[in-house]
């Protein structure tokens, strides 16, 4: 197969868009082949390796997601770009979930156009067959992700994927599991990575300042707004804006964040202008979207967008054996004294054994406190200070009175909202759904206060 440098294939029936297309890219210094049907462009294909594939959804023998499909077996590096008519949102959705890497609707935006051609051009090339020294594993399997067992070796296989993908990423799993250390993943490795990677936590910004916040504002624009400045969006244009816990959003910001990502544009508040912006959206929330959609408090039309392809974040329960290597990189990331510190047997074996609601996160915590209680070089079991909190919640209550079941479970469920939130009682408050003043009473009840004080 010939390889040609800097050539792009563009498909689509319609001559004047082909011709708008070639000479926009010529005048980018590249090389443009033409197909006006499925049967040609799988010639071409079949002939040459293209540096990227612009395709038209709609073709007189077929469609773009058998252009797709064909590049997908036969020349996996080659990017392949969508062009689906104005408003068909559901034809750009099947599109990327059938692995695009981006699209364009018509009519086409020549400055969108030009935006994701250098972005296709940026990826590595025969991705696939490059391998990292050391532990052989290709070079984007994101070795920031520890762990020798199937499920992590699955995850880090998925984020090589997205990382050479434009399509919107959905990252679940519970708190503490690395949400957003995946997000950083996928965008280090992909061809974004030069620009910034912008993380909002959504529940964190007041509901009045939310829209200044995400698009930017006009100078008088508000009380209080004396200068212009720009909002997340354009703080990410080039890069990538990952919205955590997404769920948070209101109605209102939900219905503008989506028409921004449809129309890739947005209006700053006080402005009467548009301003392009060009982000790869990640999000990503501990609960579960779907669930929200049926409650009504997320807009099912955002969650199709939000969500075109998921990525699940493993819970730590879910790989104990990953726990050993895990924690030998934690120590030693935390070993202020160059002192080599480690774990004896009885305390893997309790780390092993333990649930860890916090996931990555709990294990983190945990671990720092051992190394600042223990006075040699090995930490022991009870330094750890979860086992006591194990026999606090017996797994059999069946047979206990009621009262004692239900201090059981109230108390299982207070320790794992203070590890979510890295013991922050008034965001465990929230989280239980209590206020704080509850909260603390029931903490003095059930002795946990006295227990957190004691490790103190």
């Amino acid at each position: 197969m010939e390889v040609a440098n800097n050539q792009v294939l563009v498909i689509d029936d319609e001559g004047d868009i082909r011709e708008l297309l070639q000479m926009t890219l010529m005048r980018m210094g590249l090389v443009t082949d033409c197909a006006a049907t499925t049967a040609e462009a799988l010639s071409l294909l079949s002939s040459k390796e293209y540096q990227l594939c612009l395709t038209d959804m709609r073709l007189p023998d077929g469609d773009g997601l058998a252009v797709l499909e064909h590049v997908a077996q036969h020349c996996p590096s080659t990017p392949v770009a969508v062009i689906t008519a104005h408003g068909s949102a559901e034809n750009a959705v099947a599109a990327l979930k059938a692995g695009a890497f981006d699209y364009l609707a018509k009519p086409v935006s020549l400055q969108q156009l030009r935006t994701l051609v250098r972005s296709a051009l940026k990826l590595p090339r025969h991705a696939h067959a490059r391998k990292a020294e050391g532990d052989g594993e290709s070079a984007l399997q994101c070795p920031a992700l520890i762990g020798d067992s199937a499920i992590m070796h699955a995850t880090r296989e998925m984020i090589a994927k997205l990382a050479r993908s434009q399509a919107p990423v959905h990252i679940t799993g519970e708190s503490g599991s690395g949400k957003e250390l995946a997000a950083r993943l996928i965008h280090d490795a992909g061809p974004r990575s030069e620009g910034p990677f912008t993380a909002v936590n959504c529940g964190a910004i007041p509901e009045n300042l939310m829209e200044s916040e995400f698009f930017g504002h006009k100078k008088g624009a508000f009380t209080g707004a004396v200068s212009d400045r720009d909002g997340f969006f354009q703080a990410a244009t080039g890069g990538t804006l990952f919205l955590d816990e997404v769920a948070d959003l209101p109605l209102h910001m939900q219905v503008k964040l989506l028409r921004a990502i449809q129309e890739k544009k947005v209006r700053k508040v006080g402005s009467t202008a548009e301003e392009h912006v060009d982000v790869r959206l990640i999000s990503a929330t501990h609960r579960s979207l779907a669930d929200e959609v049926k409650r009504g408090t997320f807009r099912q039309d955002l969650y199709y967008r939000l969500n075109v392809i998921e990525l699940r974040m493993p819970s730590l329960r879910e790989m104990p054996d990953d726990i050993p290597r895990l924690a030998g990189a934690i120590l030693q990331r935390h070993s202020s004294t160059g002192k080599n510190i480690r774990l004896s047997r009885e305390a893997l074996d309790a780390l092993r054994s333990y649930e860890f609601p916090g996931n990555v996160r709990e294990l983190e915590n945990v671990l720092e406190r051992a190394m600042a209680l223990t006075t040699g070089d090995e930490i022991q079991a009870q330094e750890l200070q979860i086992v006591a909190r194990h026999a606090a919640e017996p797994a059999d209550i069946a047979g206990l009175p009621l009262q004692e079941r239900l201090d059981a479970i109230e108390r299982k469920a207070i320790y794992e909202a203070l590890e979510q939130t890295r013991y922050n009682r008034t965001a465990a408050a929230k989280v239980l759904g209590i206020t704080f003043r509850a909260l603390r009473y029931r903490m003095e009840r059930l002795g946990i206060k006295d227990e957190l004080d004691a490790r103190d």
